[in-house]
């Protein structure tokens, strides 16, 4: 394992699906398709790739919605059963994966609860919430809990992507989604869903309130780290004179970690590398909707000496995620 990049590789954005909660969704979990069944799988073609690939550990999260679509009164039962059958994952091969909690964000309390749970009981590394919950963005003040608890446990959450709001769909993609369907998800509409999460976060005082916390964003920081001088020069240049000047760039580059999922690009990693630092950098492919072999292939390019390199292959996630 490990012939091109002799060093350990840990990835830490790659997902997979509940047979509960596919079966909850009609059997299209994950999008339907033939991506559900390579999602399913756990340990046949899934072991075989990253073997292939050299990726020695995964950092398991269940795929997009997870435990965030049910009902608040249902959310918090299945969610607790979806990580309680991952953590048996995990316990089968320990040398191989671990894994992010999915959260019962409708919920926020239980999702609180549920972190804890999985961080002290299962040996979780964080949790992950995948874009919005019933329309709203995660700095909403409802959500407070669970960042509270975060920061107490002392771990990441992971802001992932799923669909924008209907209305921006409608708004900004409609004429050209027929066509170019991406355009919608991973190609831009992910990237600016996203990428507005973190900067809401910021902008929501929520570092102030709990200066401990640690967010994740995939796909190299879903573009924030190219435009943090700008954001940060216009939020100071037009600031209200009773409004307190938020520090942007500053709070991003303390509270925020990003991970190559998706996204093997050399210029726009040197350009993360030059805003946040080398060891805010962590890997990740974003299996199975990227294939393993590009990302661990690119790692072996990539304009960085041996010790910047070992440090996004797996230094990094060792000292975030306290693998």
């Amino acid at each position: 394992m490990n012939t091109g990049l002799k060093t350990r590789v840990i990835a830490i954005e790659e997902h997979y699906l509940d047979k509960v909660v596919d079966e909850a969704l009609g059997g299209k979990g994950g999008g339907g398709g033939p991506i559900r069944d390579r999602l399913a799988d756990m340990d046949g073609a899934r072991i075989t790739e990253m073997d292939e690939a050299g990726v020695d550990v995964q950092v398991l999260s269940h795929c997009p919605p997870g435990a965030q679509i049910f009902e608040p009164d249902q959310a918090g039962v299945m969610a607790r059963g979806l990580n309680d059958r991952l953590q048996a994952v995990i316990a089968a091969r320990p040398d191989r994966f671990a894994g992010f909690a999915s959260l019962p964000t409708r919920n926020p309390e239980a999702a609180a609860d549920e972190l804890e749970r999985c961080v002290l009981d299962h040996g979780f590394k964080g949790g992950m919430v995948h874009g919005l919950t019933e329309n709203q963005f995660i700095d909403m003040p409802k959500f407070r809990p669970i960042f509270a608890r975060a920061e107490a446990l002392d771990v990441p959450i992971y802001i992932h992507p799923n669909w924008p709001h209907a209305a921006v769909v409608e708004a900004y993609y409609k004429d050209y989604a027929e066509k170019y369907p991406a355009i919608i998800t991973a190609a831009w509409g992910f990237t600016v869903e996203t990428a507005t999460s973190g900067l809401r976060l910021i902008l929501s005082g929520i570092f102030e309130e709990h200066p401990g916390l640690k967010i994740i964003l995939g796909h190299l920081g879903e573009g924030l780290p190219f435009s943090l001088w700008r954001i940060d020069d216009a939020l100071r240049s037009f600031s209200l004179p009773d409004v307190p000047v938020i520090p942007f760039r500053e709070l991003f580059r303390k509270h925020f970690w990003i991970t190559t999922s998706g996204n093997f690009s050399n210029p726009a990693l040197m350009c993360c590398a030059m805003e946040l630092g080398i060891d805010r950098i962590l890997f990740s492919i974003d299996w199975p909707y990227v294939e393993n072999a590009p990302g661990t292939e690119w790692m072996t390019r990539i304009p960085f000496g041996t010790e910047d390199r070992n440090k996004i292959l797996h230094g990094n996630a060792e000292n975030l995620l306290k693998l």
